[in-house]
C-alpha cells in the first residue's frame, strides 16, 4: 500500500463563497501543488519490472506495481495504462481499483477517479489513503461537507494523518470558519512540520485576514525549506505591501515573477501598481500575463483595457471592452466604451463634446403705458 506521503497533493479551488463574508479576505490561495521533486527512483522501479513483466505478460500484480511506480514518477498516462491491463488480466483486487482513481485524479477526471473509489470500497479496499484521496476530490469540487465525512473516516483510521488535517483546514476556509481552518493548518504543521505548502496555505490567509506580522513568520519558515518556492515568495511581498512598504513588496514580487511564472498573483500585484501610479505601459505585460492564468481575476481586464486605451493601442483595447461586455452584460459603460474605443480603432473619432441644449423662442413682453 502506498504510503500517505508519496500522494500528490492535487490542484483544487478553495471557497469562492468568502467573498460573500463579510470579514472575508480580497484573495483566496487557489491550488496546491506538490514541492517534492521526483527523483528517478519510482522510475527506475518501473523499469525493473519490464523485464519480469515480459516474461510474465499475464500476472496483473505486475503492471500494477509498474502501475504505482510510474504514477508516483509522475507518468499518469502510462501509469493508467497499466492499472488498465491489470484490471483486464484480474479485476477482483481493490486496491487495483485505487491505483486507478489515482491515476484518473491526477489527470483531473473527478467524476471517473470518485467511480474507481466506489469500486475499489466495494470490492473491500479499505485504508486512510482511500478517505483522503475521496475527500480530497470532494473538496476540488466544493463539496465542502462531504470532503469532512471522508477526511474524519481517514483520522479515525490514522489521527496524526497530516495530509487529512491540512485538506480540513482547507474545508474550513471553504466554509467560512477562519478559526478552525487556521487550528486544522496547524495541527498539520505539527504533524508535518516541514510541508511548505502548509505554510504557505497560513501565510496566504492570515495575509487575506490582513495578520502580516503573523503571516510573515510563516512565510519566512517556509523560504528556509523550499528558497525557490514562488508561491512563499509572494507571501512574503504581500506582508510588506499590507504594512504599506509597496517599493519592498514590489521587489518580491519581481522576484517570485522570475522564479515562477505560472504564479499569476505576482504580476497581478506588479500591473496594479503600475496602473495606480498611471505607468500604464509597465503595467500592460503584467496584467496580461496574470489574465492568461486567471481570466476573471478581479478588476484586471478593466485596468488591462484602460491601460491599453491610455496608449493610444485602441484595437487591443476595444478587444478587451468587448470582453468585458460579454462577461457583464447590459453594462451600459462597458458597452459604450467598446463602441467608443472600438470607433476609434477604425480612425472614427468620437466627439464627446455636449451639444447645446435648444432654446425654446420666447414671446417679447409688450410694455404697456401707464393709464392704458
Amino acid at each position: 500500500m502506498p504510503a500517505v506521503s508519496r500522494f500528490w497533493i492535487f490542484s483544487l479551488l478553495l471557497a469562492s463563497s468568502l467573498s460573500a463574508c463579510s470579514d472575508a479576505p480580497e484573495e483566496r490561495p487557489e491550488k496546491m501543488v506538490n514541492l517534492k521533486t521526483v527523483q528517478s527512483g519510482p522510475r527506475i522501479q518501473a523499469e525493473e519490472l519490464d523485464g519480469a513483466i515480459t516474461r510474465q505478460p499475464r500476472n496483473a500484480s505486475l503492471y500494477a506495481r509498474r502501475a504505482a511506480f510510474r504514477l508516483d514518477a509522475g507518468q499518469a498516462d502510462a501509469a493508467l495504462r497499466d492499472i488498465d491491463q491489470a484490471l483486464e488480466l484480474d479485476d477482483a483486487p481493490g486496491e487495483f481499483y485505487f491505483t486507478k482513481a489515482r491515476a484518473l485524479r491526477t489527470q483531473g477526471r473527478i467524476k471517473s477517479a470518485l467511480a474507481a473509489t466506489d469500486e475499489a470500497a466495494r470490492r473491500g479496499f479499505a485504508s486512510p489513503e482511500l478517505n483522503l484521496l475521496v475527500g480530497e476530490m470532494h473538496l476540488a469540487s466544493r463539496r465542502y461537507q462531504d470532503a469532512l465525512d471522508q477526511l474524519d473516516r481517514a483520522l479515525q483510521q490514522e489521527p496524526d494523518l497530516a495530509a487529512a488535517l491540512f485538506y480540513k483546514g482547507v474545508a474550513y476556509v471553504g466554509l467560512q470558519d477562519t478559526v478552525q481552518a487556521l487550528d486544522y493548518l496547524r495541527a498539520s504543521l505539527a504533524r508535518d512540520p516541514r510541508q511548505p505548502e502548509t505554510l504557505h496555505q497560513l501565510a496566504f490567509l492570515l495575509n487575506a485576514f490582513r495578520q502580516p506580522a503573523q503571516a510573515a513568520v510563516y512565510a519566512a519558515k517556509g523560504l528556509k525549506l523550499a528558497p525557490g518556492y514562488g508561491p512563499l515568495l509572494y507571501d512574503y511581498g504581500r506582508q510588506f505591501e499590507l504594512q504599506n512598504l509597496p517599493d519592498s513588496a514590489a521587489r518580491i514580487y519581481a522576484r517570485t515573477v522570475q522564479l515562477d511564472t505560472t504564479f499569476y498573483r505576482a504580476d497581478y500585484r506588479l500591473g496594479l501598481t503600475a496602473y495606480k501610479s498611471r505607468q500604464y505601459a509597465r503595467a500592460v505585460p503584467h496584467l496580461q500575463r496574470a489574465l492568461r492564468r486567471a481570466p476573471r481575476l478581479e478588476n484586471a481586464r478593466e485596468m488591462l483595457a484602460e491601460s491599453l486605451e491610455s496608449l493610444g493601442r485602441y484595437p487591443e483595447a476595444a478587444d478587451q471592452y468587448r470582453l468585458l461586455v460579454a462577461e457583464y452584460p447590459g453594462n451600459r459603460h462597458w458597452t459604450y466604451k467598446a463602441w467608443k474605443v472600438g470607433n476609434r480603432a477604425r480612425g472614427i473619432i468620437v466627439n464627446e463634446t455636449p451639444r447645446p441644449a435648444p432654446v425654446e423662442a420666447i414671446e417679447p413682453i409688450q410694455a404697456q403705458r401707464p393709464g392704458l
